[in-house]
């Protein structure tokens, strides 16, 4: 089944890089290797080599200032949501805590907009049924100290039409990734903001 677009982007660029202070830095715009990609199949950490599948969604890590300097994330940036919704779900994944929203936002189908925060640290006061506006700030980007696996600390969003009959119990990595359930859609075309992609990275 092809993605149904949504029609308003989310400012969540723009915000991401203003809670974190990266205006005053000189932001410029976010870098992205290949691998960071929506659909990508190669790793952009380590070694490189292959996903065991296409990538589910975006990596947030490098920002570009105006000295053409790039620069990397860590453990104190924080996150904010992309569009206002309830959190349905929290759960671990390899690296941190994983954050799932549901938005009032459907498709055609009567799927409903999922959003998916991966590798984070939740706030205190962020669980299940909390109702978070576009303003809110859901958590921090986990520390994984030296890297695991080589993978600095990153955001993972994931942007997801789901199913009615999908019960909120029974999301996580292995559901979104599965074509026949959810219908992925690439979260850079639904961030407003400036970017560029390293070449022979």
């Amino acid at each position: 089944m092809n993605a149904e677009p949504i029609s308003r982007v989310s400012g969540f660029g723009e915000r991401l890089a203003g809670y974190n202070g990266l205006n005053e830095l000189g932001f410029e715009e976010w870098v992205f290797h290949p691998g960071m990609l929506f659909r990508a199949l190669g790793r952009w950490w380590g070694n490189g080599g292959n996903r065991r599948s296409p990538h589910e969604g975006l990596d947030l890590c490098l920002y570009r200032t105006k000295d053409r300097e790039v620069h990397r994330f860590d453990e104190k940036t924080r996150i904010p949501v992309m569009y206002e919704g309830e959190i349905v779900k929290i759960g671990d994944d390899f690296l941190g805590t994983s954050v799932y929203v549901s938005h009032s936002i459907y498709d055609k189908h009567g799927g409903q907009l999922l959003t998916v925060y991966g590798h984070t640290r939740p706030h205190d006061g962020i669980h299940r049924g909390r109702v978070l506006s576009e303003s809110d700030v859901l958590g921090t980007i986990a520390d994984v100290g030296v890297g695991w696996g080589g993978i600095p600390p990153h955001i993972h969003i994931s942007v997801a039409w789901i199913p009615k009959s999908l019960r909120y119990e029974k999301l996580d990595w292995e559901t979104i990734g599965d074509s026949s359930v959810v219908v992925l859609l690439n979260p850079l075309e639904l961030i407003a903001c400036r970017y560029s992609i390293l070449e022979n990275a």
